[in-house]
């Protein structure tokens, strides 16, 4: 059985000041963990940003079928609600 590891070293390029900014806020020794978890810090915002979009573009594409829905439905509700406060309230 072949043995994984668990980080994988890779070469990359970055600005001159992007690597000072870096060195000023990790701790020695600790650029690959900060670099690491920006990096998942983005993407998991990103994909946040990506579905808040696609659920904006599913509302405003479905917005004219749910008002329809919406007021199918309106005097169905408003009959339950004139029950529910027209109907006597039980004392223990």
């Amino acid at each position: 059985m072949r043995n994984i590891p668990l980080t994988r070293r890779i070469n990359v390029v970055l600005p001159v000041e992007t690597v000072e900014l870096l060195d000023r806020v990790a701790a020695k020794g600790n650029r690959s963990r900060l670099i690491s978890e920006a990096v998942l810090h983005y993407v998991e915002s990103q994909a946040k940003r990506n579905l808040a979009r696609r659920l904006k573009a599913g509302a405003l594409a479905n917005a004219k079928r749910d008002l329809e829905i919406a007021q199918d439905w309106f005097p169905v509700d408003e009959e339950a609600w004139r029950r529910t406060k027209a109907a006597p309230r039980r004392t223990k």
